[in-house]
């Protein structure tokens, strides 16, 4: 499917929200006409305030949408994990200066929506770029002569390639792979309160985990301090199905008994909640076939603990662009070499988020190995621990990628 430079290939890019966006603009900036499908009626971004580490920051850059996302983000002086059975201070990173210089780019928060409305601004001025709202993908045909997806309301599109967007339940990886999601049994609850009703000694320039048995809150700053964001999680007792429907404060109360009181308050904050339940997939050696990928939670879904979701569905999208250039428009072979990058590394971050969740929720002898971890810990060591997710380099993406997929 090599193209040559006066002819550039279509893509058909399912699922409009972070990674979709910066799928599209990778890819249209090299001269790549996009259809992209989204389900929802209009294109928008649910969810509160999420994190974003300096790979994330590396990414935007190289999408040329970094400067618009700091307009709208609140950076933050250090990293912190309290101890939410006797409120000690677990850990503290500070994200300052010393961090910035090490990693080249800033740890910020931002409001969900406003690093995807960043990021769709830049989409919406690309005449390249065609937007399909109320489009939920019913089926595809992925062969030799393209590919052709066809929406529930009948709607035909077809285009040389495709990338799936669409998240945990994605129709384009059931095609390609049909995996199963791993439902964790870990719920989450989501909401964003004003800065006046947080209490005053919480109102804290930093992203704050409290652990606790079998439970996490988190809060952090949003929209320069005017909001906070507010996360906790817990184990379900129920047996859970992945989705996202209006919370209940009775549920939540019901988790947070064996928590001290300073972190509980913040429960009785929010007038509602989004209810998360949480899933992810074992990870797989590839992710590409012919004319079709995957990106972001599509190719790679993650739970949250560290708060890297979004994070690598942009170096997704930077890396995508990267292959496609590499290969000189052959997308089946860019699309292996985009997998081939990009599995290892996001197999890592899966797996370590999973281990991450269990140091969040240690309790007993647990808890108290976990406390014991970072005692001592110079700020030096814990920038040498994390080298390895942010310092991630959009121009040597593709370095060690082999040619063809594992």
């Amino acid at each position: 499917m090599s193209k040559t430079q006066n002819s550039k290939p279509s893509v058909l890019l399912v699922g409009g929200g972070i990674g979709g966006m910066a799928a599209a603009l990778a890819l249209a900036r090299l001269g790549i006409s996009i259809d992209l499908l989204e389900q929802s009626a209009a294109i928008g971004e649910i969810g509160a305030g999420l994190q974003l580490g300096p790979n994330a920051f590396a990414a935007l850059d190289a999408l040329g949408v970094g400067e618009a996302v700091r307009r709208g983000s609140v950076f933050t002086d250090r990293l912190v994990m309290m101890d939410a059975v006797d409120c000690r201070e677990v850990a503290s990173v500070p994200v300052g200066e010393a961090f910035r210089a090490r990693f080249r780019n800033p740890y910020a928060v931002s409001h969900r929506a406003d690093l995807h409305g960043a990021i769709h601004e830049a989409v919406k001025e690309h005449p390249l770029i065609r937007f399909h709202t109320s489009a939920q993908v019913e089926h595809l045909d992925i062969g030799g002569s393209g590919v052709t997806a066809v929406t529930r309301d009948g709607r035909r599109f077809h285009a040389d390639a495709i990338v799936g967007c669409d998240g945990v339940k994605s129709v384009v990886r059931a095609k390609l792979i049909g995996d199963a999601p791993r439902v964790s049994g870990h719920v989450v609850y989501r909401a964003v309160v004003p800065a006046a009703d947080m209490p005053e000694d919480l109102r804290w320039n930093a992203p704050v985990v409290w652990a606790g048995p079998n439970c996490h809150l988190v809060h952090y700053p949003l929209r320069h301090g005017e909001q906070y964001n507010l996360v906790v999680t817990f184990h379900s007792r129920e047996r859970e199905e992945w989705g996202v429907t209006e919370g209940s404060k009775k549920e939540v109360l019901s988790y947070f008994d064996g928590v001290h009181a300073r972190p509980r308050q913040l429960l009785d904050r929010p007038t509602s909640w989004r209810r998360w339940s949480t899933a992810d997939r074992d990870p797989v050696a590839n992710w590409s076939e012919g004319p079709a990928t995957l990106l972001g939670d599509a190719a790679h879904p993650m739970m949250q603990y560290l708060a890297q979701g979004a994070c690598m569905a942009l170096e997704d999208a930077v890396t995508l662009g990267a292959a496609v250039e590499a290969c000189e428009f052959d997308l089946p072979a860019a699309f292996q070499l985009y997998a081939s990058a990009r599995v290892a590394r996001t197999a890592r971050v899966v797996l370590s988020v999973r281990e991450m969740g269990r140091l969040y929720h240690a309790k007993g002898v647990e808890r108290l190995v976990r406390n014991s971890l970072w005692t001592g810990r110079t700020p030096e060591r814990f920038y040498d621990a994390v080298e390895w997710l942010y310092a991630w380099d959009p121009a040597q993406c593709l370095a060690d990628a082999p040619r063809t997929a594992a």
